[in-house]
């Protein structure tokens, strides 16, 4: 049995299978610790274990690494890395955000193209974040999370808000304070042009009176230099142990299943004389099956020559499309994505721009709309929480918490662009932001569910280059629009977000929740 069999039969639950009976030798520690819910038979040493049986030789050593980190619970390193990993999300939506809070009075100084600075913005974003992405999917996704403690997959994305809230929290008390003129208007009440703009004389923005968005960025740097020495230098992220073993690096993963299980304060039972009584069960098969088999096959795996190992990093991308349901998985998840993305994308960059015009036409000072920011983006934390919650609520679970979020978040975009209060702009944004986090806490906990540790890096790898190339192209289009129309770029994000709806709703049910390998 290859890995592609885990889409069919992973999604059941371990009770549902039809079980018989497989035998390997363990040491007495090692069967207490690895026995499953029902307990595997003994007879001399040898542990019959139900559960093994139909299993390809790469997911029953994900089964033991499976058994291995929950019987650690929520330890010390799985801690750690939940919230490093977290630090990684803050970091990713804190220059995300950053770079719309600071775009007028960037832009009124230097006085170039909103559409330069939205491209610049967007790639070195992405950039970033996708190094934060390839991160978080092969130390945490990928095998350190047991099934009864998924949620927090979701509630990672709550650092997400809280990242978006410390850039608006600083902006409110640097911009405006340090802003050309009275928040960027002359003496006059009209906005002060670039110094590039005008003759000498005339009153300009220059450098000096506009240091507040320099002053943000300072500090968002520090910020980020105090991650960096966090994950980099104070603690060591271990490779997942699962990702190891589709390798052949057996003994690579039992050294981090040892050194989690010492970084929490215990011993791990998992050894190579454990893997070795599969490899030898199993040996002859997988010298009949070819590369499909080769897979989780340890030393024999690594040994093999290059064509080979080439065929087993080909089937990975071929797994995506295994066959007709999962190639309709794999495609729906790639739209949502894009078309996620396509609408997150032209919130951050263009709303904060948005409703600093719409307040300055109804004489909101910029002052207090760089303190609106702040209240609309910490309600995105209650919008984690509650999306993290539905993860175990009956008959509502990950597809429908995500179709009902994504259609209220385009609906709140598109009311936004047809009302104009200073009220209705406050609700309306906390109502698309709200909903946002909670579309995206249970999407980026759910998407490395829906496949196997050996694919789960590629599959969310390919997911999410597919929506950062959307995020760069969407806010050009809509800062398009905005030089035209205010609202332009509230339909174009808004009808994105309705493409994430339908699709979710073509989303195969079975897929949405499984056992991991």
């Amino acid at each position: 049995m290859d890995v592609t069999s885990w889409f069919s039969k992973g999604q059941q639950q371990p009770h549902m299978r039809t079980r018989r009976s497989s035998s390997f030798e363990l040491s007495p520690e090692a069967v207490a610790l690895m026995a499953s819910d029902n307990e595997p038979a003994k007879d001399g040493g040898v542990a019959t274990d139900v559960e093994m049986e139909g299993l390809s030789l790469y997911e029953k050593k994900a089964l033991l690494v499976n058994r291995e980190l929950d019987s650690h619970g929520m330890g010390r390193y799985q801690w750690h890395i939940w919230g490093l990993c977290g630090l990684g999300y803050m970091i990713d939506l804190l220059y995300a955000q950053a770079f719309g809070l600071v775009a007028p009075a960037l832009q009124q100084e230097l006085g170039f193209s909103g559409n330069l600075l939205v491209l610049c913005k967007r790639t070195g974003t992405e950039i970033q974040a996708d190094s934060e992405y390839g991160n978080i999917f092969s130390s945490f996704n990928a095998g350190l999370c047991a099934g009864n403690r998924r949620f927090l997959l979701a509630l990672l994305s709550v650092f997400q808000p809280i990242g978006v809230v410390v850039a608006s929290g600083i902006a409110y008390g640097f911009v405006p304070k340090y802003a050309c003129g009275n928040g960027g208007l002359g003496t006059d009440g009209e906005k002060l042009a670039a110094c590039s703009k005008v003759v000498a004389g005339q009153p300009c923005c220059t450098k000096s009176s506009n240091m507040g968005w320099r002053y943000l960025l300072f500090t968002l740097g520090a910020i980020c230099l105090f991650v960096f020495f966090m994950r980099f230098v104070v603690f060591r992220f271990q490779e997942s142990p699962k990702y190891l073993l589709y390798r052949g690096e057996d003994k690579k993963a039992v050294r981090v299943l040892h050194n989690i299980a010492k970084t929490n304060g215990r011993r791990s039972a998992v050894t190579m004389e454990i893997f070795a009584a599969l490899t030898d069960e199993d040996e002859s098969v997988a010298a009949r099956n070819g590369a499909k088999a080769m897979i989780g096959a340890g030393d024999t795996q690594r040994q093999k020559p290059l064509k080979a190992k080439l065929m087993v990093e080909l089937s990975r991308y071929k797994i995506l499309f295994a066959s007709v349901a999962i190639a309709r998985l794999t495609i729906l998840i790639w739209v949502t994505y894009m078309f996620d993305y396509w609408g997150f994308s032209i919130a951050g960059s263009l709303l904060p721009k948005i409703l600093l015009e719409k307040d300055r036409a109804i004489e909101v000072s910029t002052a207090e709309t760089y303190r609106n920011y702040v209240i609309i983006y910490i309600c995105g934390i209650p919008g984690v929480l509650l999306g993290a919650l539905m993860y175990g609520v009956p008959f509502v679970g990950r597809k429908w918490a995500m179709v009902g979020s994504s259609a209220l978040m385009g609906a709140s975009l598109f009311l936004f662009s047809s009302i104009n209060t200073e009220a209705s702009n406050i609700g309306l944004n906390i109502m698309e932001y709200f909903f946002q986090s909670m579309f995206n806490s249970v999407l980026y906990g759910w998407t490395p569910e829906a496949y196997p540790a050996p694919i789960r890096g590629t599959a969310c790898g390919v997911a999410s280059f597919w929506g950062r190339l959307f995020s760069i192209v969407s806010p050009l289009i809509g800062a398009h629009l905005l030089a035209s129309n205010a609202n332009g770029p509230l339909y174009l994000a808004g009808a994105g977000v309705f493409v994430c709806t339908f699709c979710i709703l073509l989303m195969p049910t079975r897929y949405m929740g499984s056992k991991s390998f």
